[in-house]
């Protein structure tokens, strides 16, 4: 599929519907712009979510950590514990 574009005067561009349906790009999603021998390659930008830990959820993991620990200290060497009959 090929289509001709224009850039505007503050350097935007803009995708055909026909195109954007085509490759599924929605409204706000991120493109990553390359220069290349063959001209300007635009491709899909990956995203990776990140949570940012408050000291309540840190202190949630403290204890699960020490609870773990305490598992594992109790079990004795090189075995788990296990819940239930075997």
């Amino acid at each position: 599929m090929r289509a001709t574009l224009t850039v505007g005067r503050r350097g935007r561009i803009t995708l055909p519907a026909r195109l954007r349906a085509a490759l599924g790009l929605a409204a706000g999603d991120r493109l990553v712009a390359e220069l290349t021998p063959e001209g300007i390659l635009l491709r899909p930008a990956v995203t990776l979510p990140i949570e940012i830990y408050d000291a309540a959820r840190i202190a949630e993991f403290d204890a699960a950590e020490a609870e773990t620990a305490a598992v594992l200290a109790s079990s004795g060497p090189g075995q788990a514990k296990r819940d239930g009959p075997r």
